[in-house]
């Protein structure tokens, strides 16, 4: 998804925080796709229990928050760097569901959004590299280390692309809608399964995804001006290749070579492009996956 070049970004809404150096040798081997899944759903980064012997030692530098990308102030700036990039994405999302919420009969506030650089606590255990980006409820918060765009390539086989790195934000940013409308606290998500509550809680969330994107041209700057270029077919296989990519069945084929629809906790491939494609064309209030049929899912 293209910027328009002349759309303004007010900045400040992406944040910077929570680094960590590392010393020593060591890689984050193949394990690590589990971890992603676990730490995703749960919050808790798990990657201190993985072996493997890496000799890394990690120092913990918390520092407090600042702007991520004080130099991005037009579309241009988001077209060319991705820390421009996610300030636009939170300054559209941020504008459209302050239009949304309303049809959907909740009190919007925007969620805080900290990118990091190796690890950063958390009210929901410690983000890191390993853990992917997350959401976090207790701080309504989403934590994000652009690294995993990288990831998001080389290891789960996404074709990338600028939207492919947004939909994962909006995606993100759907959990916090959810977090508003009370899915979380009413939601049972400590099953598995192809048809679970915790499946149901990220499909909706592919699906509040879809239909940012599917209003994202229309989403304006404080000027008036749209944020976005209209959305190309070529930018929608995009988004539809990560939530491929981040599928139970694609992780679990990857990384074991076998698929067990009983451990799903985010949706299969199928699954995940299916609501994220429902969102895009019929919008925010289409995404009830709570009250369909599991067969329907």
């Amino acid at each position: 998804m293209t910027f328009n070049d002349d759309s303004q970004l007010k900045g400040g809404r992406v944040k910077r925080r929570g680094r960590t150096a590392a010393v020593g040798g060591g890689a984050v081997g193949v394990t690590a796709i589990v971890v992603f899944l676990i730490a995703q759903f749960t919050g808790f980064d798990l990657s201190g229990f993985v072996g493997g012997g890496s000799g890394t030692t990690q120092i913990q530098q918390q520092d407090q928050p600042v702007d991520a990308a004080p130099e991005c102030r037009t579309g241009r700036d988001a077209n060319l760097k991705v820390e421009c990039r996610m300030e636009g994405a939170a300054e559209s999302l941020d504008g459209y569901w302050t239009a949304e919420a309303r049809k959907l009969g909740i009190s919007y506030t925007a969620p805080d959004f900290f990118l990091f650089d190796g690890s950063t606590d958390t009210s929901c255990g410690q983000a890191s590299a390993a853990t992917g980006p997350f959401y976090c409820p207790p701080d309504r918060a989403i934590y994000l280390d652009t690294a995993f765009y990288d990831d998001l390539q080389s290891k789960y086989g996404s074709s990338g692309g600028p939207l492919a790195q947004m939909y994962v934000v909006a995606h993100e940013w759907g959990h916090h809608i959810q977090q508003l409308q009370g899915a979380f606290a009413s939601t049972d998500r400590s099953g598995t399964g192809a048809s679970s509550g915790s499946v149901r809680v990220e499909l909706q969330a592919d699906c509040y995804a879809g239909a940012w994107v599917g209003d994202a041209a229309n989403t304006e700057d404080a000027n008036g001006e749209t944020f976005f270029e209209p959305i190309s077919r070529s930018e929608i296989a995009d988004a539809l290749s990560a939530a491929s990519a981040v599928g139970d069945d694609s992780i679990q084929e990857r990384s074991s070579g076998r698929v067990n629809p009983d451990s799903f906790t985010h949706g299969s491939s199928e699954q995940r492009q299916k609501w994220f494609v429902r969102g895009y064309q019929q919008g925010a209030t289409s995404c009830d996956t709570f009250s369909v049929p599991g067969s329907s899912l």
